[in-house]
């Protein structure tokens, strides 16, 4: 009989430590999935300030003709995935940043990265504000700029005999658009 009463509380034991454990695991999961959802912050792109960009060549939606020395003072360059969840929530902000700077369109290069043709929303969204380019994810763009995740922002300046150089890699949208003269 006390052998029944011994086992009893031993498996009694057991289910409270696997309860504990179960709770902790849950609180665990839960600081990850809020972690998670506050992931869309933009990416930082493998390429550091003072870096120059590599060499591209790259047609707009537009039709126009796209290089490193077609990029002329600071730049505003934006890098987003239509399959991507932080870049369709980014998207607003960075086209309503980039209409705020001075420069118009030209001071702003917006690349759509898709292997799908679901770059629609992105390119009639970003093309009043941006020239635009629709690549595939080793594009000659994203390669140039080692973009890698998406949303990913910096500004490039151009420096001598077409070489871009990257200015910033951090562009916080929350806050107006620096007006550059």
């Amino acid at each position: 009989m006390s052998f029944l009463i011994a086992l009893t509380v031993f498996v009694g034991l057991l289910c409270a430590l696997d309860l504990v454990l179960t709770l902790g695991v849950i609180k665990r999961l839960r600081e990850h999935t809020a972690l998670l959802a506050k992931g869309s912050q933009p990416a930082r792109p493998a390429i550091q300030v003072g870096e120059s960009v590599g060499r591209f060549m790259a047609t707009t939606v537009d039709g126009a003709p796209l290089e490193p020395g077609s990029l002329h003072g600071e730049t505003l360059v934006g890098f987003f995935s239509p399959t991507c969840r932080p870049c369709q929530e980014k998207l607003p902000q960075f086209a309503a940043y980039a209409a705020a700077r001075s420069g118009g369109r030209n001071g702003v290069l917006a690349v759509v990265v898709t292997e799908e043709d679901d770059a629609a929303e992105f390119v009639a969204a970003l093309s009043p504000v941006a020239r635009v380019v629709v690549e595939g994810r080793q594009g000659p763009v994203a390669t140039a700029f080692m973009a890698h995740s998406f949303p990913t922002m910096l500004t490039v300046e151009s420096a001598d005999e077409g070489t871009l150089v990257v200015t910033d890699t951090r562009v916080t949208l929350d806050i107006p658009a620096a007006t550059s003269v």
